[in-house]
């Protein structure tokens, strides 16, 4: 055998480091490093409870809503009902059938969310719009009126209330507010690497130009139907394990009233806010929904506001506050929150190339 030389450039190619070495996988390790080193160690049970755990949920929330609405150009008014079926899924697998570990109830409750998702995405097949948006809204209606009156899915209780079992993963014990959050971290870090692995896969890019005009989409040999139905399927995936651990990683208790059309409209508030066809930007929606009302009860307490006035006028004020910067919010930025940090961020690191 001779000895064919190779060339230089090929003995010292280092595109693989470079690879390595990229802006976009450098951010990705320290965000790893943030969420699995940093937040752990120096969060206090207080920001791990009220803050960080509900912005992560409400955050995978949104990317299921986003995917159907930002990336398929489908309208729903119904996450919170599917929140409620992984919510309820999950703690009656959990209770029903113990031996089963936590992260596979997860994913069947998810499946079993993504069935009805995919039962209630039919109507999608005829009608577009707004007519969509209230076939969706039907879902939210009937899971939430299911789950209060009939109280099977409660364990028998006649309370209807759900209280979160032993989390416990792997002989781990979940209970406390650190073993939650690495939960809902661990769940959200998978949940959000199957996003980019469907948005960049064949289906992502179906589900696109579906969005951009489903008759040419059909025309190509796209099968529309299908790939709205999996649209909504996926969608609901998300919802539901992101009900079951707002339910148990955060709250620790739940009812169906846990789930109604203002959770719903919150989900949706976050993809208009974090902004559309994004992955994290969902996050930046989800940080707002959650650190705004806080922001707001400090600012009250700061200026005596609260006792110049009863709490109930004092919630309006703020929700009316609210809304005003939703709206202001909107209209500078209708892009949303994703598409002014892509302003300032350099262009190496910039997420949307990649569907972020």
């Amino acid at each position: 055998m001779s000895f064919i030389p190779q060339p230089a450039d090929a003995l010292l190619d280092d595109r693989p480091l470079r690879r390595i070495a990229s802006p976009r996988v450098l951010l990705i390790l320290l965000v790893l490093v943030i969420a699995f080193g940093v937040v752990p160690a120096i969060g206090n049970d207080y920001w791990l409870s009220s803050i960080v755990i509900p912005t992560i949920v409400m955050g995978l929330a949104g990317i299921g809503l986003n995917l159907l609405m930002g990336y398929t150009g489908l309208v729903s008014l119904g996450s919170a009902a599917f929140m409620s079926i992984g919510a309820f899924a999950t703690y009656n697998l959990l209770l029903r059938v113990p031996v089963l570990p936590l992260p596979l109830v997860l994913v069947l409750a998810g499946l079993i969310s993504a069935v009805a998702g995919v039962l209630f995405g039919l109507p999608s097949l005829r009608i577009k719009g707004f007519y969509l948006a209230a076939s969706t809204l039907g879902a939210q209606f009937f899971f939430e009126w299911l789950f209060t009156n009939y109280n099977w899915f409660s364990h028998e209780s006649q309370s209807l209330t759900i209280s979160a079992p032993r989390l416990e993963a792997f002989g781990h014990d979940l209970s406390s507010a650190t073993g939650r959050y690495l939960l809902v971290a661990v769940s959200a870090a998978v949940l959000i690497a199957l996003a980019f692995a469907i948005i960049r896969s064949r289906v992502g890019r179906e589900w696109m130009a579906i969005r951009d005009m489903d008759t040419a989409a059909a025309v190509i040999g796209i099968h529309v139907a299908g790939r709205k139905l999996l649209s909504y399927g996926i969608s609901s995936f998300f919802c539901g394990i992101a009900g079951a651990l707002w339910a148990f990683g955060y709250l620790g208790t739940a009812d169906a009233h846990a789930f109604n059309l203002d959770k719903s409209f919150q989900v949706l508030f976050i993809v208009l806010i974090g902004g559309s066809a994004t992955i994290f930007g969902n996050f930046l929606g989800a940080a707002f929904i959650v650190l705004m009302p806080i922001a707001l009860d400090r600012i009250a307490l700061a200026t005596d506001l609260s006792a110049l006035t009863d709490q109930g006028a004092l919630a309006n004020i703020q929700h009316i506050i609210f809304g005003v910067i939703i709206i202001v919010l909107l209209i500078k930025e209708p892009d949303g929150l994703a598409s002014l940090l892509r302003r300032l961020v350099p262009p190496g690191t910039n997420p949307r190339r990649a569907g972020g």
